[in-house]
């Protein structure tokens, strides 16, 4: 009962983080912040991509990192700055929540399912391909919550998460400026 509430919430807040995307792009509230901020630099771009990691913030950041792919007109700085800050967030909500993805997980699955899963992941193939779409997922719009879960399952050691993330990251925020440039 208690897990359909949090859902609740969570999709609330979503949905409300969309609602306040759009209205800090029809205000031009957006526009306004990163003028007023201009002196920051790359901070700024660091500062958004740090937003971008989390369901509930995305819709935001992903506003802000195409206003600043315009005012910068460059999409390497926007990726670069944007990806730093985005894998600081994802180490971030790994380190938080990385046991409380697992839980969910294994809560999710019956205890049939759960006994065949435990010898399937001990498969370096396996733990590799569940790292492979957890990095997709994070290049990709979709949470970032649900890639790091599933390179969570993988247990990745530091040297290995960093580089995935910031990777991933660049990639998707690259290709935010680029439809930004493009279409702005």
């Amino acid at each position: 009962m208690k897990r359909k509430n949090n859902l609740g919430n969570d999709l609330g807040v979503i949905i409300t983080s969309i609602f306040v995307a759009l209205m800090l792009v029809h205000t031009g509230t957006i526009d306004e912040l990163i003028n007023q901020t201009y002196w920051l630099g790359p901070l700024q771009i660091f500062i958004a991509g740090l937003f971008f990691t989390s369901i509930f913030t995305a819709a935001p950041a992903i506003v802000a990192l195409s206003e600043l792919a315009i005012t910068y007109n460059s999409v390497y700085i926007i990726a670069l700055f944007g990806a730093l800050g985005a894998m600081c967030g994802d180490l971030l909500i790994y380190y938080f929540s990385r046991d409380s993805l697992a839980r969910d997980v294994s809560n999710l699955m019956s205890m049939e399912s759960r006994r065949k899963w435990r010898h399937i992941i001990h498969f370096k193939l396996f733990r590799w391909f569940l790292s492979l779409i957890g990095g997709i997922v994070i290049a990709s719009p979709l949470p970032d919550e649900l890639g790091l879960m599933l390179m969570g399952l993988s247990k990745p050691k530091l040297k290995t998460l960093v580089p995935v993330s910031l990777v991933c990251n660049f990639v998707g925020i690259a290709i935010i400026a680029t439809l930004a440039q493009n279409l702005g």
